[in-house]
């Protein structure tokens, strides 16, 4: 069998995996790289993205809506099938200029996943590779769920290249993703269900401004199934039985497709890590500081599957650029990473960054939390939306804000200037004397604090 020789093995092609690869081949290291989809990962083929180009439309629909009567005649229409065209538009090309960018570089390139023989040595499409240094950055994968009939379940791969819009549709999993997908199903025409087995949906978020973008979904004719337990898909000729038991009882609803948003999991099954003497859990790869696997030190991992990482696309390359730098310098980085801000791209978005409400009053003596809710507010009543709220929570003794969570129609964009000043350490008084462009949704940040 053929054996080759690396300096660098990247197994993983998307933000975090391209920078290790790139970084090193051009400092004169020998690289290959390896991903059993296509290059360019998650983000920009199949994930946030091509999520954003089909929710774009969504907003004008959403925007137009509001303002019937107020200068616009009537709602436009969602065309499914020219939403999907538009998307190929931007995901079409990705795999190739990919594979042609690492390509120019010198990189190897392989299309399968390697599977480890041991600590140093690596097998993929027939060949065995003696390896220096590997580095893990294979992203996450859907979460497998375990009952009778989840071969019929469809993924989010799925749900991103359909070509005709079901009339009814139901998300198994109220989080990120079956919130996201459910807001642009429902407003395309499709008759939505979420069914969660929590008492609640989002429950990263807060639970105030998840109650009110609870009250916008279902005013959009979301319907929601708390503290659910899915048991059974039963195929019917059109359509499928979803069986499940809530509070001692057994019920069912029919629904033309079923998808699963129920989270997801590191990729890391078909590796078989122990034989390279890799520890991991469930939840990733176990890294120290340095992003180096903790029992093998010439095993590095970064983005979504290092157990360090938040399942953010920046943060994946920021890890990458950390992991390249060490591999380069022996361990000359660690990662310190700054006060980070997550949404959800429903229509409003939720945001959010720093600590929530619980977290703040656990760790300081005195905290002053602000929460309202703003319908009334200028920019929301100029697009006439009726959600439009905000929880800002800052110390009391330093006045310096420790955590926003913002529900609006541009929160996603806003939430950075919350960001900006936690990361920062502003004051509610220094925000409060910035001047930003008026009326805009910026500005209404000074009122919030």
């Amino acid at each position: 069998m053929e054996q080759k020789e690396y300096d660098v093995f990247v197994i993983g092609s998307g933000s975090a995996g391209q920078v290790v690869a790139e970084t090193c081949a051009q400092n004169g290291l020998k690289v290959a790289i390896a991903d059993n989809r296509e290059y360019g990962g998650t983000c920009p083929n199949r994930g946030c993205d091509p999520k954003k180009i089909l929710l774009a439309p969504t907003e004008a629909y959403e925007t137009a809506t509001n303002l019937i009567g107020r200068g616009i005649f009537s709602a436009p229409k969602l065309d499914w099938k020219a939403l999907q065209k538009n998307k190929r538009k931007f995901t079409i090309g990705v795999p190739k200029a990919t594979e042609k960018d690492l390509t120019k570089l010198g990189i190897d390139l392989f299309h399968q996943s390697p599977k480890f023989l041991d600590p140093q040595t690596l097998s993929v499409e027939g060949k065995n590779s003696t390896v220096k240094k590997v580095v893990i950055a294979t992203g996450q994968i859907p979460r497998k769920l375990k009952f009778e009939g989840n071969t019929f379940l469809k993924t989010s791969d799925d749900f991103l290249s359909l070509k005709k819009l079901p009339k009814s549709m139901a998300f198994i999993g109220g989080g990120y993703i079956g919130m996201e997908f459910a807001h642009m199903a429902a407003r395309a025409g499709s008759k939505v269900t979420v069914i969660e087995r929590g008492d609640r949906i989002l429950k990263a978020f807060d639970l105030d401004l998840v109650s009110h973008l609870k009250k916008s979904s279902e005013d959009l004719g979301i319907r929601f199934i708390l503290g659910a337990e899915v048991s059974q898909i039963e195929k019917l000729r059109k359509n499928f039985r979803v069986h499940y038991a809530k509070g001692g009882q057994n019920k069912s609803f029919k629904v033309r497709s079923v998808f699963n948003t129920a989270g997801r999991v590191p990729a890391i099954d078909t590796l078989e890590l122990n034989k390279g003497n890799v520890t991991c859990s469930d939840k990733g790869i176990l890294v120290n500081d340095f992003l180096q696997n903790t029992g093998n030190p010439n095993v590095y991992a970064c983005g979504d599957v290092s157990l360090h990482s938040l399942p953010l696309t920046p943060l994946s390359g920021i890890e990458g650029a950390i992991v390249a730098e060490n591999i380069l310098k022996c361990n000359k980085k660690k990662i310190e990473v700054p006060v980070v801000p997550s949404a959800v791209f429903t229509l409003p978005n939720l945001a959010s960054v720093g600590l929530s409400e619980e977290e703040a009053k656990s760790r300081y003596k005195n905290v002053v939390v602000n929460y309202k809710s703003v319908p009334d507010w200028y920019n929301a009543k100029r697009i006439n939306t009726s959600a439009y709220a905000y929880k800002i929570i800052s110390n009391k003794r330093t006045r310096q804000i420790v955590g926003a969570h913002l529900l609006a129609p541009h929160s996603a964009e806003t939430i950075n200037l919350f960001a900006m000043a936690i990361n920062q350490q502003l004051t509610t008084e220094d925000i409060k004397t910035m001047i930003f462009t008026y009326p805009s949704w910026a500005n209404d940040i000074k009122s919030m604090v």
